[in-house]
């Protein structure tokens, strides 16, 4: 499913560049064409293909991007991924917002997919968060869909994680909970962090839909699933690197979030060249 934001992503980020117009394309006859190629310098996972097709499209109906290769490809250093042929103006001007999307949702996709890559085996699913670069929520949690991983929430409004603080401001798991169901619809889903296993049990106790399992060890993470014993999923998350996945995946949790697969990314070395 694509973001429904693409376009208006696509066309702040052109605001942003272009501002009251391109100085430097204005160099360039209007009718000249040009056709050029965009290249990877690196391994990785190819995402942002609507992303390219929208920058291009906002500033010439007249401009082609022929795709070499699939989104969610696995792509290697020096191969071609696309080609593009149009109207001279246009390329220049798109070219920098273009790579900006591919190579950020690309990085984000394949840092996903090393992730996915180190659960295989095990029933545990990978989840992202709400650490996203501001602005471009919707664009990176696809970028997760494409490398194999699942969205949690979106945002605070389509459900509801009680946090340390959420609690330290209640007063309790319990009363949290039940402000929860008195105030949300009936298929919101309630989740509670939690630090401890006492905690733990309470979450369980007072009707928790999911429970969070922040920074727990792994002796603490298996001692949870079987105190759980499937009733409800549980979620771990804490610092959970390349190194600890299959080990953190190992205990039995049902899923685990990272916030390091969209927070943390470098961009995913591309190039565009001209024919």
């Amino acid at each position: 499913m694509l973001p429904a934001d693409i376009t208006e992503s696509v066309r702040h980020a052109l605001a942003e560049d272009l501002g009251s117009g391109d100085l430097s394309a204005a160099l360039i006859a209007p009718r000249q064409e040009l056709q050029a190629r965009i290249i990877s310098r690196e391994a990785g996972v190819l995402c942002g293909q609507p992303y390219v097709e929208a920058v291009f499209a906002q500033l010439s109906a007249d401009l082609q991007v022929d795709w070499q290769v699939t989104e969610g490809a696995e792509i290697a250093p020096e191969q071609v991924l696309c080609t593009l042929h149009g109207p001279a103006r246009a390329l220049l001007t798109g070219e920098r917002s273009a790579l900006n999307f591919l190579q950020l949702l690309s990085a984000t996709a394949t840092q996903t997919r090393a992730f996915v890559e180190r659960l295989q085996g095990s029933s545990t699913r990978l989840l992202d968060t709400r650490k996203t670069l501001p602005g471009l929520r919707l664009a990176q949690k696809y970028a997760v869909r494409v490398g194999g991983g699942h969205n949690h929430r979106l945002g605070l409004f389509d459900g509801i994680l009680i946090k340390e603080n959420h609690l330290a401001a209640i007063g309790g798991i319990a009363p949290a909970v039940a402000r929860a169901r008195a105030l949300a619809p009936v298929l919101t889903r309630v989740e509670v962090e939690v630090e401890t296993l006492e905690q733990l049990d309470e979450a369980v106790a007072a009707g928790a839909d999911m429970v969070l399992l922040d920074n727990f060890s792994l002796p603490a993470l298996r001692e949870a699933v079987a105190r759980v014993a499937r009733r409800i999923p549980l979620e771990a998350s804490g610092n959970i690197s390349l190194e600890t996945v299959t080990a953190v995946a190992a205990t039995g949790v049902d899923y685990l979030s990272v916030g390091s697969i969209t927070r943390n990314v470098q961009s995913l070395d591309l190039s565009l060249r001209y024919l």
